[in-house]
């Protein structure tokens, strides 16, 4: 039996494909179209789906939609008119592609696949619980969902048992962690529902001192987690942008303009917002543990992809273990309204093993062989070595310990915004120069942005103060305290983005300036290749963990195809390139003649 998940049309357009209750692909559309956070219908994910299970659209046994259209549209007039008639702009701007398209979804759908069977449409918030809660390692779990907005719920939580997902309780538009944070983000000068991440990234550089601030005018924090925000300081429910002129007023002038030079107040708010963010989750995981009374809890929703709330959630709060789904926004809703068709729709029965998750890494994009990889080569007449796999791993571990940077394109690509080994580009973790150098001449984004390490998972412990895996990239840990290195005098009186440039571990280009570092766990069952890297790599250096950073420039998805990944390694300053077993030297390619200057190609992010 073939279910086809979907989730189009806000952000993050995704489709998956379960076969028998085993995920069998799943991808986000930006991937095939090169438009980042790309939100049109998933047609080329749909298709790469539909050729992984090798069937036609006419062999889906069931269709599911992430989310309820009509709910959502309530929701839309239900808050222009109330805002009215304030809110026209942003009325006429929304009505007419509701009109038009969303409000037909089931006829689209059909239209676009030639399809002709069932279509069904869970709760935004129900696909978020299912794509946490079937995919875990738990047979029974408490479930807790938090994101900007479904159709009106903001933040639920409840059970997941065998086969069924039950949810209790939840916060209602316009109330919301998810917006709360979007709203700092973009006064801060970041990109909405992108730049959402630089916020938590910026946050050590600062002092938490707007936090009182926020406690006393724009959110009232209940001791279960639950929370009222003062909608009279934003500008979300009824204008096209996030924050209005009290909330200027308040935080003592305008949002920062995009580009422009950082200073120590946005550092400052990004520090305030986090912990007032950390300190919610924490409440909500109390209150959720008393409710239920469970060990296990799992999460979805965009805010979810807070690793450092992740980290302190499960280092401080009462929960033994903690599964996040690595696609936790917009995306993974496609794989829950797929799990929620075979296990609730028609009722199939589910056991868990209390170990291993059924997400397989999250290695479910699209693969190519080493025929297809010296197809694309020849049709470029590029210069590659072809080697065997020791050979390979051994030259490729060689050549990071001698601080070269290398793009690494191996297996399946990722599902969800986290490179996991598949397209990433990777780099010696013990580099003191390396975070500048990967920051501003590879990846062309904000100094200040820390990296991620891969570590071999049974080797966690000597690194990092965690003793649980971290598959996903998805959990923010300590360095160990013995790694680091002490602060002189003048070093600790240092402020803001001068923190930067100061080592802090005998892993520096990993290390944030709080000594925090986002974790990836690297498993032989799950990526047998990028682990021997790393084993490789270990053997040579004494150290079992490298850098590992998505393999893209700032505004790029990352990159899908060989041929993607050849333009985005010769757009940068990356040393070599490894295809599959092919191995290609920056120094014996031919520069690229491209018709426009590429960094246009790219929207910000």
């Amino acid at each position: 039996m073939y279910i086809l998940g979907i989730s189009a049309f806000y952000h993050d357009s995704a489709a998956c494909i379960v076969k028998d209750g085993e995920i069998i692909a799943a991808a986000q559309e930006e991937r095939f179209t090169r438009k980042k956070h790309d939100h049109n219908f998933p047609q080329k994910a749909i298709e790469y789906c539909l050729k992984e299970a090798g069937i036609s659209a006419k062999q889906l046994d069931l269709v599911a939609f992430y989310d309820k259209p009509f709910l959502k549209f309530e929701r839309l007039l239900e808050t222009y008119l109330t805002y009215a008639p304030v809110g026209f702009k942003s009325f006429i701007k929304a009505i007419p592609l509701w009109i038009k398209e969303k409000l037909w979804m089931k006829e689209m759908i059909k239209d676009k696949l030639e399809y002709e069977g069932k279509v069904i449409f869970p709760e935004h918030h129900e696909s978020h619980a299912a794509s946490a809660f079937y995919p875990s390692p738990f047979q029974k779990a408490a479930i807790i969902t938090m994101d900007g907005v479904g159709e009106w719920t903001t933040t639920s939580f409840g059970i997941g048992d065998g086969n069924d997902i039950q949810l209790f309780a939840d916060i209602k538009f316009p109330h919301s962690l998810g917006l709360l944070y979007s709203a700092f983000t973009y006064y801060t000068g970041f990109k909405v529902n992108s730049g959402e991440y630089k916020v938590m990234g910026l946050a050590p550089y600062g002092e938490p001192k707007y936090k009182q601030l926020i406690y006393d005018h724009l959110i009232d924090v209940k001791e279960d987690g639950s929370f009222r925000m003062n909608m009279e300081y934003f500008n979300y429910c009824q204008g096209l942008t996030m924050t209005n002129e009290k909330f200027h007023k308040l935080f003592g002038g305008p949002p920062r303009v995009p580009e422009t030079k950082l200073t120590q107040k946005e550092m400052d708010l990004a520090r305030s917002l986090q912990e007032v963010t950390e300190e919610i989750v924490m409440k909500i995981g109390n209150h959720v543990y008393k409710e239920t009374g469970l060990k296990n809890v799992c999460l979805a929703g965009g805010v979810a992809l807070n690793c450092v709330a992740n980290g302190r959630l499960l280092r401080e709060g009462p929960f033994e273990n903690i599964w996040i789904q690595p696609a936790a926004g917009d995306a993974g809703g496609a794989l829950g309204a797929a799990l929620v068709g075979w296990y609730k729709y028609f009722n199939n029965p589910r056991n868990a093993d209390g170990k291993t998750d059924q997400q397989k890494g999250s290695y479910l994009g699209p693969q190519f062989s080493d025929d297809e990889i010296l197809s694309f080569i020849q049709s470029k007449n590029l210069k590659a070595k072809k080697l065997d796999e020791d050979e390979l791993i051994n030259t490729v571990a060689d050549l990071i310990a001698n601080e070269k940077v290398i793009g690494w394109f191996d297996g399946r690509m990722e599902f969800g915004p986290r490179a996991l080994g598949a397209r990433s580009i990777i780099g010696d973790a013990r580099s003191p120069k390396m975070q500048a150098t990967m920051n501003i001449k590879i990846k062309f984004r904000e100094g200040f942005r820390p990296f991620a390490p891969s570590v071999l998972y049974e080797k966690i412990g000597d690194y990092f103060e965690i003793d649980k895996e971290s598959p996903y990239m998805l959990l923010v840990a300590d360095v160990k305290k013995e790694r680091r290195r002490n602060m002189t005098e003048e070093e600790e009186k240092l402020w803001g983005i001068d923190k930067l440039n100061v080592v802090r571990s005998d892993i520096p280009a990993i290390t944030h300036v709080d000594y925090s570092a986002r974790l990836q766990t690297v498993h032989k069952e799950t990526n047998p290749r990028y682990y021997k890297l790393i084993e490789t790599f270990e053997k040579k250096t004494g150290y079992a963990v490298i850098i590992n950073t998505s393999f893209n420039v700032r505004g790029e998805p990352i990159v899908c195809t060989p041929e993607d990944a050849y333009k985005c390694f010769m757009r940068t300053n990356i040393d070599y390139l490894v295809l599959g077993n092919y191995l290609l030297a920056k120094e014996d390619q031919t520069p690229l003649k491209e018709d426009i200057d590429w960094r246009k190609q790219f929207q910000l992010d």
